[in-house]
């Protein structure tokens, strides 16, 4: 065997990406035995629902052509029969079988096929390419398509690629490719087929949600749907992401204009939130940053804990280091106090009140607390060690715009940023620029480290545009 017997070759339109809220709005179906066309077969379909505007420019099937198509109640049993004992074949399969199958089920109708992806099925056979998308397909192999983003259309060419690679590849091949491309993708048991397919390639924040309407984690990517099935691969399911994947009922994304907006909504959003198996990003109102104190002979502490959470950095003065916990404060002043022969006792490290501290007879404090120096010969060399430590310069004068444009959605955003706070994001300049004057200052050590990391990339912060009066 090569090709099985008996195939389906399957395209849908929908009014969008998710086979259990959308809806089918083109079927087409081509029946083939060895290579040879039995039946072919198409139909509009009323959904029932407005088709969104960027769905009706991309596939051109508008509201007023569906308006008196039947509905896929009318159409099921035509389709069952059709399918009926044939290998389901489409492109991304799993996205097209989800949606068939939710609609059936939504009529008490019972449908199961063995799927073949023809998506699979390239990169099995092709695997010296990267791309492997219809329109991949189409340049590649020389393929004609009458009708691009029609159910027709892309069925025939599908057609033909299955066509041509039936006589390209030795039969072994082909089949061990074959089997690879049907084999069926690991997800969670309680998630319904073609929602994984369903999700785009491209930036974003996903969602994976269990029982009820409280997320169990949020995510984010550069390509989401690799991403997202990363998650419940069969080699990764162990432990914690195995007990994630028994409770997800429901995943939901969100795209983004590219990487950076998708790192500040996941940074946003887990705050807002706080999913159950999110454990980085989570809110934090007890982070702190550390004030030396004006020398005061008669106080052993010297330093003072500045409350930062949803600060204005503009209005910190002297402050130095950006701290989750106590315990990460005084790690870095220990580290400090060895190396610069600090006093344990005057940083509150050193519960100890009169004498000399332990450090000192150990010949590792200079001897603040034992008169050898005074409090300010110490402090001003723990102000030099400090220098280092604090929240970074914010490297421009003012608010700055970021553009993000993503080439294969079309999708654009412009992000403003201040002081190392995540303001706004617009769809243009204007729309950001225009949150400026009401925009609440609020300090984010996650979203501060996220930016640090980001402009470390030259090209990143190349791209920025100061905001001008």
């Amino acid at each position: 065997m090569t090709l099985p017997h008996r195939l389906a070759v399957v395209d849908l339109e929908t009014t969008g990406a998710h086979p259990v809220r959308d809806r089918i709005t083109e079927i087409a179906i081509v029946l083939l035995e060895d290579g040879r066309e039995l039946e072919r077969w198409s139909s509009l379909v009323r959904p029932g629902v407005h088709i969104p505007g960027m769905i009706q420019s991309f596939t051109g099937i508008t509201d007023a052509m569906v308006a008196d198509a039947p509905e896929f109640s009318e159409l099921a049993d035509t389709v069952l029969a059709l399918l009926d004992d044939a290998v389901f074949v489409a492109h991304n399969a799993r996205f097209d079988y989800g949606f068939l199958k939710t609609a059936f089920a939504a009529l008490d109708k019972p449908f199961d096929a063995a799927v073949l992806c023809t998506v699979k099925l390239s990169r099995a056979l092709y695997p010296q390419h990267h791309r492997h998308g219809l329109d991949a397909l189409i340049e590649r192999h020389g393929l004609v398509c009458t009708a691009r983003h029609r159910a027709m259309g892309d069925t025939e060419v599908l057609c033909q690629f299955l066509d041509q690679v039936r006589s390209a590849f030795p039969a072994d091949t082909l089949e061990n490719a074959v089997a690879r491309a049907m084999k069926q993708p690991a997800r969670p048991p309680g998630l319904p087929e073609g929602v994984l397919e369903g999700i785009p390639d491209s930036p974003g924040v996903y969602f994976f949600y269990g029982e009820n309407d409280l997320p169990l984690y949020i995510g984010k990517s550069k390509r989401m749907r690799t991403r997202v099935m990363s998650h419940f691969a069969a080699t990764r399911l162990s432990g914690k992401e195995a007990e994630l994947a028994r409770q997800v009922r429901r995943v939901e994304w969100e795209q983004t204009a590219g990487e950076l907006g998708a790192l500040l909504l996941e940074a946003c959003l887990v705050k807002h939130d706080t999913p159950l198996h999110n454990r980085q990003l989570r809110k934090n109102d007890e982070v702190f940053g550390l004030r030396i104190l004006p020398s005061n002979k008669r106080k052993a502490t010297v330093l003072e804990r500045v409350p930062l959470a949803e600060g204005d950095p503009r209005a910190w003065d002297s402050v130095h280091g950006a701290f989750r916990t106590r315990k990460e404060a005084d790690n870095l002043l220990r580290e400090l106090a060895y190396l610069y022969q600090l006093c344990p006792r005057r940083l509150g490290l050193d519960s100890g009140r009169n004498g000399a501290c332990m450090a000192y007879q150990m010949k590792r404090c200079a001897g603040v607390c034992a008169g050898k120096e005074t409090p300010e010969q110490h402090d001003a060399r723990l102000l030099g060690a400090l220098a280092g430590k604090g929240l970074k310069p914010w490297p421009w004068a003012g608010p700055v715009l970021l553009h993000e444009r993503d080439p294969a959605t079309g999708l654009s955003a412009c992000h403003l940023l201040d002081a190392w706070c995540y303001l706004s994001t617009g769809a243009t300049e204007e729309e950001a620029r225009a949150a400026l004057p009401a925009a609440r200052y609020a300090f984010d050590l996650d979203i501060y480290r996220l930016l640090l990391r980001w402009f470390d990339a030259p090209a990143h912060r190349q791209a920025v545009s100061p905001v001008t009066s």
